[in-house]
């Protein structure tokens, strides 16, 4: 199959989107412009569904694994014979699903704003910027090299930062897009320096290659990365461990996850394409791009474990406090994501050692349906009561009925309810789970215990509850706004059914799930008892909420107050990083640095204004000098020289 000849539109339409609306758009095509941008979406979800045929069904399978096609690769910069940096594309099976992801959700992401942005005065900026994302986002995942998908990581990066902050004109908006941006960035150096490390070690920064030299123990690459260290560890783990901290931060991963509750400043529908399966889910798949390195490096492997579940677990603790009902979201984002980075923790390389790592893919896959969903669900909820706040909420489900149930169905998906698609994607993660660790294991269970409590709490919340007095004559939006949430709906039932282990594998051979019933028994116990009791608490208006509340004291206000975690960075910042560290640089520059050049600088001014009547332009003063100078010299050579 030539994929050369149309894999490259992919990721291009978007970007033809974004320079077409961004040039043209606010002043020749301001009521066209959402069409445009989902036309070109549209084509290329199609051609992305036509890659994953043709690589999964077709030719992408060699034996008894799918193999690594570089479907497009060519020079950019070229520094010496050995030393260059390649632009290519690359499809393999976590490229080729990610690829289906991305353009899928993006694309009902575009359909529901059709209707939820409609009337906005920066419509075809906000496409524009829709368009270089979905872009940037496209561009990181088919990514051959590491360098490549660095220019990528950071240009989602940036159109990130213009989304969230799309209502530029709102102070907490701007706050909270350069938060994202701010954040991420300490983290992404740490993603640059391992990059170096890798690519010095490695000889090459293409995905393949690198792979190929750091984990042949034959090699001298990997002789050399192993050998050498930095107090005590391995330059491998150093560089491995530095990369994750990117991937770390671009996931919202504790304790680097501060920016992504402020980032649902965005218009909601950013909120579900940035926070469901595309930006936040990056660190994810870039784990999973250099998984064969970290199954190598066990401390690394730790770390990713560690980081995961502690993530994992704070944000549904968290989430259970909020009364925002995207910040609710936001935080069980980070749950879930938290879920996919322990579960590539805990896996092992090959057959079936690597279940989590398949586990881990499959739950982005499924994640991806319904967290879009719920997200795009908050967004008619909140178009039709114009408010985030809980307490604004109560009985909508008569007035939003395709929402409810839309909204039921994802519930149940994140809370792993069986026939749903998150009952399958994360019993596999327990599974694994339990087999490596049992520790993480009951912390998962835990967790998804709560995390079947809090979003109940928030649909009880919404649509049940106390009876809402809603005077308001739009219902549910427009047929654009429906279609996506159905669509979705109907993927977060049937994806679970999918044999996803077939198809994605740590090492790329078909891999059988094995169901379980007996050991499905905890994890859907945990789920229905979290779903019971925010039913007993929410279901109708009671004090029993609030009363549990008070009952927990610091603990309910230190989970609300999110355990303090932006008050420690703003004490760290302001009180010790600006006092103690920012103020003395500061006086030394001034004083010091810039003293210096002012001295420097005053003198010279000084000894000018001293001298600069010697060049005065008076031909009588020059007279006199060369005279005076004469008889100086006569003075010398006759009475001292001797």
């Amino acid at each position: 199959m030539n994929y050369a000849s149309y894999i490259a539109l992919i990721p291009l339409l978007p970007l033809a989107g974004f320079l077409l609306l961004g040039i043209f758009g606010r002043r020749y095509l301001k009521t066209s412009s959402g069409i445009i941008g989902t036309g070109l979406l549209l084509v290329s979800a199609v051609l992305s569904l036509y890659t994953a045929y043709n690589y999964f069904f077709v030719d992408g399978k060699v034996g008894d694994s799918y193999q690594t096609i570089t479907a497009i690769k060519f020079t950019w910069l070229s520094f010496s014979e050995n030393v260059s940096i390649d632009m290519g594309i690359i499809l393999d099976p976590i490229s080729v699903m990610m690829l289906v992801v991305v353009t899928f959700v993006s694309l009902m992401v575009h359909i529901f704003s059709l209707g939820y942005m409609k009337g906005e005065e920066r419509f075809p900026t906000y496409y524009a910027f829709l368009g270089l994302f979905t872009f940037s986002m496209l561009g990181l995942v088919v990514s051959s090299n590491l360098f490549q998908l660095y220019m990528f990581w950071e240009l989602v990066g940036v159109s990130s930062y213009l989304l969230i902050g799309y209502y530029y004109d709102k102070p907490s908006a701007v706050a909270a897009s350069k938060k994202a941006f701010i954040v991420t960035r300490f983290a992404d150096l740490g993603f640059l320096v391992g990059i170096l490390i890798l690519a010095f070690y490695g000889e090459t920064l293409d995905f393949k290659m690198l792979i190929e030299n750091l984990t042949s123990q034959q090699s001298s690459q990997f002789l050399a990365i192993t050998t050498a260290s930095f107090v005590g560890v391995s330059a491998l783990t150093w560089g491995l461990t530095l990369v994750f901290i990117g991937g770390a931060g671009k996931s919202a991963m504790f304790p680097l996850h501060i920016w992504l509750p402020d980032a649902m400043e965005g218009p909601t529908p950013i909120s579900a394409l940035i926070h469901a399966a595309t930006m936040v889910v990056a660190g994810v798949y870039l784990v999973a791009r250099l998984f064969p390195l970290f199954t190598i490096t066990p401390v690394s492997l730790s770390i990713v474990t560690v980081v995961g579940i502690v993530s994992a677990f704070l944000a549904a603790i968290i989430a259970c406090t909020q009364t925002d009902i995207k910040r609710v979201l936001a935080y069980s984002t980070m749950s879930q994501i938290g879920y996919m980075m322990f579960a590539l923790g805990v896996s092992g390389y090959g057959s079936e050692n690597g279940l989590g790592y398949t586990a881990s893919m499959f739950h982005l896959f499924t994640h991806a349906f319904f967290k879009s969903l719920l997200f795009l669900g908050a967004g008619v909820v909140i178009h039709f009561i114009h408010s985030n706040e809980m307490k604004d909420m109560g009985g909508l489900r008569k007035y939003l009925p395709i929402t409810n149930l839309s909204f039921l169905i994802a519930c149940l998906a994140i809370a792993g309810i069986p026939p749903f698609a998150g009952f399958f994607s994360k019993e596999e993660i327990l599974l694994a789970a339990y087999h490596s660790n049992k520790i993480v294991y009951g912390v998962a269970l835990f967790t998804s215990g709560l995390t079947a409590f809090y979003m109940f709490r928030l649909y009880f919340s919404i649509f049940w509850n106390k009876s809402t007095e809603v005077h308001n004559h739009h219902g549910e939006g427009t047929f654009s706004m429906k279609l996506p949430l159905m669509i979705l709906a109907l993927c977060s039932v049937i994806a679970g059914f999918i044999p996803f282990g077939e198809y994605v594998s740590s090492d790329r051979t078909a891999l059988e799930s094995h169901f379980d019933p007996m050991f499905s028994i905890a994890p859907v116990t945990f789920g229905v008892i979290g779903i019971l009791l925010a039913m007993w608490m929410y279901k109708k208006e009671s004090i029993k909420a609030e009363k549990i509340s008070q009952s927990l004291g610091g603990l309910y206000k230190a989970a609300y107050k999110k355990f303090y975690i932006d008050e420690i960075y703003l004490f760290i910042t302001k009180k010790i990083i600006f006092n103690l560290i920012g103020r003395p640089a500061a006086w030394i520059d001034k004083n010091i640095v810039d003293g210096l050049m002012n001295g420097i600088a005053n003198t010279t001014g000084l000894v000018s204004g001293l001298i600069k009547g010697i060049q005065s332009g008076k031909v009588q003063s020059y007279a006199i000098y060369f005279f005076g100078g004469i008889v100086a010299l006569a003075v010398v050579f006759l009475y001292l020289w001797k």
